[in-house]
């Protein structure tokens, strides 16, 4: 019979004591109840600095999955997912996911000629895989995207639950990203300090043990700071509202324009001077090299440096590649980015690092939409209609690129550059 130690008992009974003290005060579900992770397994949320973060969307439903949203996000006409009214590039891989989390789209076949399936956000189950797929690459975490413009739609409280409890189970971490995009600008302050009051005081968000925090306040990312959709007035009250001495302050990362350097608004360059984290949009910004397309990174070192004289933080954005064919036709053809096996993507890594930048932001997780998801696809969609593929490369190639990017960015590998793994 294997002795069992002293120590070893000690252990045991400090968990469940951690665990009952949890249950007391954040009391879950009887399916979501299990031991804490071990300490190397949980990823810290006290700093931004060294982590990665990737965009969560987390909008795509199923007639099935109980939201009444019908196809959302994966089709225009939300009765029906056709090849005339699908919106999305790449075909998620769902094979790993339970059955009752895959949902049959009639119309599209795989490729044993069975119903091909999709997945739903608003599905505890999917989430769920996405956050353990995180785990074992080594992904630290997540912004779940909070559109205003969809706010009202309970299905979006749905999956911030999901994430909170995913984000707990594999040791992840989350912060709330509000997407102002299509709000209309005399709402867009309301509805976002109104939420956010809403998610401390009712649903006590960021007293979850995996809420990412910075210099000891919760982070919040304001996403569409752009001076052509509203008035700098209004990102002036944001950032106000969020740096006033109150329960709701917060770190404000703000999601800008590529170009912030060049704005003339007087009153938009103190804004985007005044957030706690800058990261410009750089997605779909490409310059040509030997007649390919990479992404633009050449002005990153004197973003970096002004954010610096400012005492701003720079959080640069990555992403893999760029396809939305689907979802705009013909017109959106010249706006193809090929991947190039990861060649793109890596390209990011190594000159963010070479900037000095210590955070960076992954576009996105399970953005299908434009083609620019990193988790798992398949490389066999239906034949129905045209995908984007990770052109034979293993599905969780973007996975372990993401992995290997974070890091160097935190200075725990050696920026090469050429792509230090094989498939």
């Amino acid at each position: 019979m294997k002795s069992i130690r002293i120590s070893d008992i000690a252990i045991f009974s400090l968990r469940l004591l951690i665990l009952c003290v949890a249950l007391v005060l954040n009391p879950l579900r009887a399916e979501e109840i299990s031991f804490p992770l071990e300490p190397e397994s949980q990823v810290s949320p006290d700093s931004m600095h060294g982590k990665v973060l990737c965009g969560y969307q987390g909008w795509f439903r199923s007639p099935e999955d109980g939201s009444n949203e019908g196809w959302h996000h994966w089709s225009r006409n939300r009765n029906r997912l056709t090849p005339e009214s699908l919106t999305f590039e790449m075909w998620p891989e769902v094979s790993e996911l339970p059955e009752s989390s895959q949902f049959e789209t009639p119309g599209f076949t795989d490729r044993s000629g069975k119903p091909a399936r999709l997945f739903s956000s608003a599905d505890a189950a999917t989430v769920d895989l996405h956050f353990q797929w995180m785990q074992t690459y080594g992904i630290d975490g997540v912004f779940l995207q909070r559109f205003l413009v969809n706010i009202q739609r309970p299905s979006f409280d749905t999956v911030l639950q999901n994430i909170r409890t995913s984000a707990r189970k594999s040791g992840r971490v989350y912060a709330i990203c509000y997407d102002l995009s299509g709000t209309p600008a005399d709402q867009i302050y309301e509805k976002l300090t109104t939420d956010w009051i809403r998610l401390v005081d009712k649903l006590k968000v960021t007293q979850d043990r995996q809420y990412q925090y910075h210099k000891e306040k919760p982070v919040v990312f304001l996403w569409g700071l752009y001076p052509d959709r509203f008035d700098a007035k209004i990102a002036n009250r944001l950032i106000d509202f969020f740096h006033e001495n109150t329960k709701y302050q917060a770190t404000v990362v703000g999601g800008t324009p590529w170009y912030w350097r060049q704005e003339k608004d007087p009153e938009w360059a103190i804004a985007f001077r005044r957030l706690d984290i800058l990261s410009p949009w750089n997605v779909g910004n490409v310059s040509y090299q030997d007649g390919k397309k990479e992404a633009s990174t050449g002005y990153w070192q004197k973003d970096f440096e002004e954010t610096s004289i400012n005492n701003v933080e720079w959080m640069p954005v990555i992403y893999p590649g760029f396809s939305w064919k689907n979802l705009k036709g013909a017109s959106g053809e010249n706006a193809t980015i090929p991947r190039r096996g990861g060649k793109f993507f890596w390209k990011q890594f190594i000159a963010a690092k070479k900037t000095g930048a210590n955070m960076a932001y992954v576009a996105m997780f399970d953005e299908v939409d434009e083609a620019t998801a990193i988790f798992k696809v398949t490389n066999h969609p239906p034949v129905e209609a045209n995908f984007v593929t990770y052109e034979g490369l293993p599905a969780d190639w973007y996975l372990r690129l993401t992995a290997k990017g974070t890091k160097v960015i935190r200075g725990e590998a050696k920026p090469q550059p050429e792509i230090p793994i094989e498939p």
